[in-house]
């Protein structure tokens, strides 16, 4: 049997992907050319905007035009959401909630056929060479405008033992680079007995004496402590990038999304980690078009954003989602303005993305080559171009000339 995995949305969901696809390997499964060439198709959905949404139909719509014989299987936040929904699309199989994922390939059963025992997962399968780790899911935050809570259910995390084995089995795969994810990973731990933290997590990782680059995922900034960054900065074994979701600039706008920070908190925490880490990574998420932005608000998120050590900065416009209290708030921002809004912070985090390229120009990093490894992810985040000579998944160290972004091959 040949299999497909379409995956959107977060680090979370392509972790969940990748335990789907590393079981279906065990089976005897094999990933298919193309999805129109695939038995089964697992759709892992995204539900944090109405796009998200309206992806996964349209692409479970293509599939099963494509490829009339596909049995396609749905799970993800949106088939948590609206199972409905999707369950009357054509050729959909069975639509699994997120709840049910871990178990969705025994629950697949004699679907899957009785072949062989296959091969596990290892880096080059399906065009992966990095390995991404779920190690917590759910959230019991309450910020007004997400319902991930609602599709993925209150905080729950691995204990620290299967996070560990399962980090000895990626290894002895062959995987070089994983990504340590969770849906509110700061909140690691909390919810175990006894209690842990995602900083007792991270040192038991650099502890490891395996030659493993780990790149932690995000992390809300009330959670990123001065004990996380001093660790990640002075480990050779966790990668100087960090991802810190900003969502806002004007404190009016975080105090109606239910973030408990505020603008000067969060500029505070970032300029502490580019001192710490000059050349370390800082990504951040933002949201334009939240009810109620007015000029200044946005005017807010414009000046910080410009002014800020930030590399690179993801551009969400706001999106109702039903049950959400952000839904029920009457002053919403026109579309127009909304799609404006978003292009004037894609330009901005663009400007940012290539001023840090070009601040690392004269550097040498260390980094992972990828595809047929004439692309390298160095350790703070850079996709360069080498010459020819290299087999993907090898560790190599790059003199950055000058880094434009990596169509230009003479990069490094």
């Amino acid at each position: 049997m040949k299999y497909s995995i379409i995956t959107f949305g977060c680090r979370v969901n392509q972790a969940d992907s990748l335990k789907l696809e590393s079981e279906l390997c065990e089976r005897g499964a094999e990933p298919a050319a193309t999805r129109e060439a695939a038995d089964l198709v697992i759709v892992n959905t995204c539900s944090v905007t109405a796009s998200a949404d309206q992806g996964a139909r349209q692409t479970i719509r293509r599939v099963a035009r494509a490829n009339p014989a596909a049995r396609i299987v749905v799970t993800g936040c949106y088939a948590s959401r609206c199972p409905d929904d999707l369950a009357s699309l054509p050729n959909v199989l069975h639509v699994v909630r997120n709840d049910d994922k871990e178990r969705l390939v025994a629950l697949l059963g004699r679907d899957l056929g009785d072949g062989p025992c296959g091969a596990p997962i290892a880096p080059g399968i399906a065009g992966r060479t990095t390995w991404t780790l779920r190690v917590q899911t759910g959230c019991n935050e309450v910020c007004s405008y997400c319902i991930i809570p609602t599709t993925r259910g209150p905080g729950r995390s691995a204990p620290l033992a299967q996070i560990l084995a399962e980090i000895e089995r990626a290894v002895a795969r062959g995987f070089r680079e994983i990504t340590i994810t969770g849906v509110h990973l700061g909140s690691y731990g909390r919810d175990l007995t006894p209690a842990s933290s995602l900083v007792e997590l991270l040192r038991a990782i650099d502890a490891l004496s395996e030659d493993v680059l780990f790149r932690v995922s995000s992390l809300e900034p009330m959670d990123c402590s001065p004990e996380i960054v001093e660790l990640v900065a002075a480990s050779p074994r966790l990668a100087p990038h960090v991802h810190l979701p900003l969502q806002h600039a004007s404190d009016r706008m975080l105090s109606a999304m239910r973030r408990p920070y505020t603008a000067s908190f969060y500029a505070r925490l970032v300029e502490s980690i580019r001192r710490r880490m000059p050349h370390a990574a800082i990504g951040s998420d933002v949201i334009v078009g939240f009810p109620g932005e007015t000029d200044d608000d946005f005017t807010a998120m414009v000046r910080y954003l410009e002014s800020s050590p930030l590399t690179y900065v993801h551009v969400f416009p706001y999106s109702d989602r039903p049950g959400t209290d952000a839904a029920r708030i009457r002053e919403k921002v026109s579309g127009p303005v909304v799609r404006a809004r978003g292009e004037r912070i894609r330009e901005i985090a663009s400007r940012l993305a290539s001023r840090f390229r070009a601040s690392q120009a004269g550097t040498v990093r260390r980094g992972l080559t990828l595809e047929d490894g004439t692309l390298v992810v160095t350790d703070n985040y850079l996709k360069v171009r080498i010459p020819p000579g290299l087999p993907r998944n090898s560790w190599t160290t790059v003199v950055l000339r000058e880094v434009p972004p990596p169509s230009d091959p003479s990069t490094a």
